[in-house]
């Protein structure tokens, strides 16, 4: 049991020591302002009485937010796209919604 709570001890010291340039650009940091833009993006989707009805699915990574998921119209994925844009912290959108025949 002892020797179980040295390494685990051991393991959380040296995870501790780690900064965000080893980590790359999955540092917690960049996950929770990712999960942040995402949640802001589907608020002002949500909010928006154009968009009712639609499942709509919002990925960020790094400002950059991608759109996917099938909507009735072009005008529509407009709307959705532009919506997404004007969120603060949005530098991008890649719309891959699919307009249903």
């Amino acid at each position: 049991m002892r020797v179980i709570f040295l390494v685990l001890a051991a393991l959380f010291l040296t995870t501790g020591c780690m900064n965000n340039s080893t980590m790359g650009s999955s540092a917690p940091t960049t996950y929770i302002d990712d999960t942040v833009l995402e949640a802001k993006v589907k608020t002002a989707m949500i909010s928006n009485r154009g968009l009712e009805g639609f499942s709509i699915h919002v990925n960020a990574h790094n400002g950059v937010v991608q759109l996917s998921g099938f909507v009735d119209n072009d005008v529509t994925k407009q709307l959705a796209g532009q919506i997404a844009n004007s969120v603060d912290g949005v530098n991008e959108v890649v719309n891959n919604l699919i307009v249903s025949p």
